[in-house]
This record gives C-alpha cells, structure tokens and sequence, in this order.
C-alpha cells in the first residue's frame, strides 16, 4: 500500500511539541495550536454531519476538550492533530448516539484518486453512488478507517493513533476493508 501523501516531518512534529508543551504551561499558547488544526478538524466534522451547525459545535467541543485535557497529552511520536482527530471522532460519534441517528458519508470534495488505486479501478463519476452505498454498508470503525486514510490521506501510523490502534493492525484492517469494498463493487 502506497505512502500517504500527508507527512509531517519529524522537526515539524518537535516545533509542534515545543507549542504543545508551552500550551500545557500556560493555556494561552494553545491559540497557534488552535489556528493550525481548526479548519482541518472543522472539514473533519463537516464531511460527516453535513450540518453547518452542528459542525461548528462539535468543533467548539473538541477545542474545548483539548484544552482542559492539554495537561494530559503525551508526546507519541505522531503530529498533535491525531490527538485532536480523536477527540473530534469521538465527538461526533457521541453526537449520533444521543441523536439516534446514523452518520453521514459524503465523498462530493473528497480524493478518490488514492482509493480508486488502491481498490485497483478508476472509479468514474456514474460509479460513485455504488461506492457510496459500499462506504455505507461498513461498519462504524471501517468506514472511519477509510475516512482517515483515503478522504483525510492520513499515514497510517495517525490512522491508528487516532482510531486507539496499531499501525500495524491499520494497514491489516485497510487491505480487508478494501476487499470488501471491491467485492461490494462487484470486481
């Protein structure tokens, strides 16, 4: 499976510990983590609620949340955005608990090109209702590991960091998720 094309390079991730350790010190040094990562999380939420809204609480919560939980965030070897991705999955998936209701698969601005590799096929346009009704068939945590590596392009190692999961086991889950995908597809 091919190289994610999102990477954070190791002296990226240091500076960002610096911030992060500063944050922990004194809680208004969380403001450069804040602006870094709250459209990218924002698109996150977005992409899953549809709901402008909703997207902006959720984003407010999973802010929220980091900052009175900063004092506790450890340094994994993985960019800080895995740990805010985490807290925003688990944000949304409260939401849909308490609201009983089902989330949201949307792929309108999402690069299939990485997915359609891999899955092996191009996936022209006609073809994309069959892929969302595949998407929608998976369970919870499949389709986040979808989401996280090919509409997110998140490596692998963020994928398990934010999903509670090796790396490892990541790759091993992806390459079934994929089978199933293209059986659904209909190789």
């Amino acid at each position: 499976m091919s190289a994610p094309k999102r990477t954070v390079s190791e002296a990226d991730m240091q500076e960002e510990w610096l911030e992060v350790q500063a944050a922990q010190k004194d809680p208004a040094m969380f403001r450069p983590l804040y602006e870094r990562y709250h459209e990218p999380i924002y698109i996150y939420i977005f992409r899953r609620t549809t709901d402008e809204m909703l997207t902006a609480d959720l984003c407010s919560q999973v802010f929220l949340k980091a900052m009175q939980k900063i004092h506790r965030y450890e340094y994994q070897g993985v960019p800080f955005s895995a740990w805010l991705y985490r807290i925003a999955s688990n944000e949304i998936a409260q939401h849909f608990r308490k609201a009983n209701k089902t989330r949201v698969v949307t792929i309108e601005d999402a690069p299939l090109s990485h997915l359609s590799e891999e899955i092996g096929r191009e996936i022209p346009e006609d073809f994309t209702p069959l892929l969302v009704q595949a998407l929608d068939s998976l369970k919870e945590e499949d389709l986040q590991i979808i989401e996280l590596r090919f509409f997110e392009e998140r490596p692998y190692k963020e994928v398990g960091e934010i999903l509670g999961i090796t790396e490892n086991y990541a790759k091993v889950k992806t390459f079934r998720i994929l089978n199933r995908i293209k059986k659904n597809l209909g190789e």
